[in-house]
C-alpha cells in the first residue's frame, strides 16, 4: 500500500491496533475538509501491530483526549515535509469536560453548568474518578 507523504499536517502514531476509529470520532476528524488517512494494523517492531492517523492539514489536537484514549501515542507535527515537533502523550492528571460522569446521583447530573472533572487515581491501571462523587469512569462510552 502506498500513501503519499504529508507536506503539512499531523501524524498520530503508535496507536494500539484497533484504536484509530475511536480517536477519529473523539477528535471529530470527520468534520475536517482535508484528507485523513486511517491505517489499521500496520506492522510495528515495538507493538507488533499498530494504527496510524495521518491528517493532511495543521490542526489543534486535544492532547487530553489522546492521553485518555491512547496513552503512549506519538504526535508528530509536519511542516514543509519535515517533522518539526514530536511529542509522546502521557495520561493527563485531570480531565475537564471530555468525559461525562455516569452516576445519576452525581451533582453534575443535577447542576448542568458544573464541568465534568475527572482525576487520575491509578496511573498503572489508568483509572479516572469523578472529583465530585468518586465514581470510577468506564473507559468506553463516557466521551461527551
Amino acid at each position: 500500500m502506498i500513501l503519499n507523504t504529508i507536506t503539512n499536517g499531523v501524524v498520530l502514531d503508535h496507536i494500539q491496533a484497533g484504536g484509530a476509529m475511536e480517536i477519529y470520532k473523539a477528535l471529530n476528524l470527520d468534520k475536517l475538509e482535508c484528507q485523513v488517512a486511517i491505517i489499521k494494523n500496520a506492522d510495528s517492531v515495538k507493538m507488533g501491530k499498530k494504527d496510524i492517523l495521518k491528517i493532511c492539514e495543521p490542526i489543534d489536537i486535544n492532547l487530553d483526549v489522546l492521553g485518555y484514549l491512547a496513552p503512549g501515542v506519538t504526535v508528530s507535527i509536519i511542516e514543509d515535509g519535515t517533522v518539526v515537533k514530536r511529542k509522546h502523550i502521557e495520561p493527563p492528571e485531570k480531565i475537564v469536560g471530555i468525559i461525562k460522569c455516569t452516576n445519576p446521583r452525581c451533582i453534575t447530573s443535577i447542576e448542568q453548568e458544573l464541568p465534568n472533572i475527572f482525576k487520575l487515581t491509578d496511573r498503572e491501571n489508568l483509572v479516572y474518578r469523578c472529583i465530585y462523587c468518586e465514581s470510577k469512569c468506564k473507559k468506553q462510552g463516557d466521551i461527551k
